[in-house]
């Protein structure tokens, strides 16, 4: 089948790659001549593991492609994926179909046949019925269906979780575009990976209800923690005897500084929108985004009392500021604000991340990046452990502190036990929770 991708950021790369690797032909577009010539030139924009080995296999097969060439690209395709961005609209905190609509306004230009246009960016409940009639408006005669079909991507694990989903789900509203779509999925379809079909509402519910509840799950378990550490409770305890319970499950139960990245701050606030515009409020969503700010300056303080009280003058080794590891996304990472107030407040503070540090200068100024965190220890107050990165998770540490001024680590990742660190030779221990 062949198939095309407009959009080369994070989900429409992954889609398309993976598309290809199905034996679907795919060309992908985008706007920005630049990152067309990087792909072409085997380069991958972003950082996810496995995706520029995969995406070489089926370019030298010849089944991916890239263009600028909107046009080129739709004419011919049975199925054109819509997967630009829906940043967070400022004022409002709805999502910004702006790229959307545009994509669906030159897709229908370009159509000279019959294909179903389906729509991969998160958007609000109700926009692939607009997306068609912005269609239909563009080109009375153009033959089409909309379909939806929202990604479930782990950024860090996209491709397993591509290849090896929990479920697709596809909203249709006509037969031939669900056929269409079973045909697109029918290598999972083979391996009895579950293709949820439905309509286009609940499929852009499915998606909203489903971050909003996985965000729920993270700001509940910060909210617990901050109450074991004033009764005396160790939150990783209580987390792995909630988890046992089958009813609750043990993912996303791992109390930290917030949640952050490119779907969670976006996709919550966009869902309290949509329940404010029809009436029907999202009051544990709207409690769930307030207490996730809140967990962020909780961790500032934390910092701030094992610095005696002052930021000012001591100086601070950060490990880690990508919201998360096996990425270099740091879209509304905790390090975001919890860096900031550190630089502010007078610290001079040295950074560590294998990944971020292409977004992180000129996301994070006033800071020093340091090639490993044994430099970036050398004679400081404190040691932050932000992101868990593998390379975090088995640091000598004692060598780490010996090397320090004051040896005093705060892991907000709760990667350590609290005995080792000070058998090392550590003064001071803080962990969430605990």
């Amino acid at each position: 089948m062949r198939i095309a991708m407009i959009g080369t950021g994070y989900v429409g790369l992954v889609s398309g790659v993976c598309f290809s690797d199905f034996g679907h032909e795919v060309c992908c577009v985008d706007r920005d001549p630049d990152k067309i010539a990087m792909l072409e030139g085997g380069k991958v924009p972003i950082f996810e593991p496995g995706l520029d080995d995969l995406m070489a296999r089926n370019v030298g097969a010849g089944r991916l492609t890239f263009t600028t060439d909107l046009k080129a690209a739709v004419d011919g395709a049975e199925a054109i994926f819509i997967a630009v961005g829906t940043p967070t609209r400022r004022g409002d905190g709805h999502a910004d179909l702006t790229y959307v609509m545009a994509a669906a306004e030159e897709i229908a230009k370009a159509l000279t046949g019959y294909a179903v246009v389906v729509t991969k960016s998160t958007v609000p409940v109700g926009t692939n019925r607009k997306v068609a009639e912005v269609m239909a408006a563009a080109n009375p005669d153009a033959a089409f269906d909309v379909a939806s079909n929202p990604e479930f991507l782990r950024e860090g694990a996209a491709i397993d979780d591509f290849m090896r989903p929990d479920r697709v789900v596809v909203g249709v509203e006509s037969d031939r575009a669900g056929q269409v779509m079973s045909d697109i999925y029918r290598p999972l379809y083979l391996r009895d990976f579950p293709i949820m079909i439905t309509d286009l509402e609940s499929a852009e519910m499915i998606k909203y209800a489903s971050n909003a509840f996985l965000a729920t799950k993270i700001t509940f378990i910060n909210e617990i923690a901050a109450l074991c550490e004033r009764v005396g409770a160790d939150v990783k305890k209580v987390s792995k005897g909630m988890g046992l319970d089958g009813r609750i499950g043990n993912k996303f139960l791992h109390a930290g500084p917030g949640y952050g990245g490119s779907c969670f701050p976006k996709d919550t606030a966009a869902l309290a929108r949509i329940g404010q515009e029809h009436a029907s409020p999202m009051r544990i969503t709207e409690a769930v985004i307030q207490v996730n700010d809140g967990v962020k300056g909780r961790m500032i303080e934390k910092l701030r009392d094992l610095c005696d009280g002052v930021f000012n003058g001591k100086t601070v080794a950060v490990l880690g500021v990508t919201f998360k590891p096996n990425t270099d996304d740091m879209r509304e990472a905790p390090s975001l604000t919890i860096v900031p107030a550190l630089v502010g407040g007078g610290a001079k503070v040295r950074v560590v991340d294998p990944e971020g540090r292409r977004e992180g200068e000129d996301l994070l100024p006033g800071v020093a990046w340091c090639a490993d965190p044994y430099e970036a220890a050398s004679d400081a107050d404190l040691l932050v452990l932000l992101t868990e990165w593998n390379e975090f998770r088995a640091l000598d540490l004692t060598r780490l502190s010996a090397s320090m001024r004051k040896a005093r680590m705060a892991d907000l990742r709760n990667i350590y036990n609290r005995d080792d660190v000070l058998d090392a030779g550590f003064v001071a221990y803080e962990a969430v929770g605990r």
